[in-house]
């Protein structure tokens, strides 16, 4: 484990693991789908694993301030935490957090108080969130999205975000597949 690791791991443990134990709990299978997928990251493999075993701790109700857990998240990693910057813009961003940002009227901030990472980054966390049960446990993209869905409902401003945001996690966690299997066709 590297220093990065080591730091986030408890961090987000004492985020969720008490109030928040399921939370907890997808967050270490996300965390999970990060170090399956680190062939293909190089030495961005350790921010991934951080930022994927930190992205949903801004639902912890002592960080939750505007209700968008990406943007209570990754105010907390950087104005108290003071982590790593490229975690806390991952955070900031995973798994089209724009497009609920943008619903919920708080885009502009979230855009301009957090820069994106390379789009590499942010398909690989959205793929590992997409892949993962609100338990921890392997799913699928769609499987995952209609999971959302059906515990919001339809009508709700997640249930909608969700669905407005299906292509594109589909194509984020396309990209990375194919990304997988072309580092598989190499040779040693």
């Amino acid at each position: 484990m590297s220093e990065l690791t080591k730091w986030a791991y408890p961090l987000a443990e004492s985020l969720l693991a008490e109030p928040l134990p399921r939370r907890w709990q997808h967050s270490q299978g996300v965390a999970e789908r990060a170090r399956v997928i680190a062939p293909i990251l190089g030495e961005d493999a350790e921010l991934l694993e951080a930022a994927a075993v930190l992205h949903d701790i801004g639902y912890s109700p002592d960080l939750a301030k505007t209700g968008f857990h990406p943007l209570d998240g990754a105010r907390y990693l950087r104005d108290v935490a003071d982590a790593d910057k490229r975690v806390v813009n991952l955070v900031a961003h995973h798994s089209c957090a724009w497009m609920e940002a943008e619903a919920r009227g708080l885009r502009e901030e979230l855009e301009g108080e957090f820069p994106r990472e390379p789009a590499h980054l942010n398909d690989a966390l959205c793929f590992c969130d997409m892949n993962t049960t609100p338990d921890g446990t392997p799913t699928n993209p769609i499987d995952r999205v209609n999971e959302i869905a059906g515990r919001y409902g339809p009508g709700s401003l997640i249930g909608t975000f969700i669905r407005r945001a299906e292509p594109e996690i589909l194509a984020s966690t396309s990209r990375v597949l194919e990304r997988v299997a072309a580092a598989k066709r190499q040779p040693m």
